[in-house]
């Protein structure tokens, strides 16, 4: 009888053993898991953030296209006035 819960002991001992090192593995690799997405992914803000620049720097470019086609047209003015 003795023997029997010993090794009734001994398996559950064993099995604990066995699924806290795997738990501690998956609990590893889920933090891993979390550390890559929050390095990788951007979050809602951060998009809008970035969007509201490029759109700034696009806004920025189109400015200077129009004072391009000023300036081209003040040029083609002057030629034609002194022909």
């Amino acid at each position: 009888m003795v023997y029997l819960v010993l090794a009734v002991g001994g398996a559950v001992g064993s099995a604990y053993w066995r699924f806290s090192t795997i738990i501690s593995k998956v609990r590893d690799e889920l933090a891993a898991h979390k550390l890559h997405t929050a390095e990788i992914y951007v979050t809602k803000t951060g998009m809008q953030e970035q969007t509201q620049a490029i759109m700034k720097a696009i806004d920025s470019v189109a400015e200077r296209l129009d004072g391009m086609n000023s300036r081209l047209d003040r040029v083609f003015e002057s030629k034609a006035r002194a022909s």
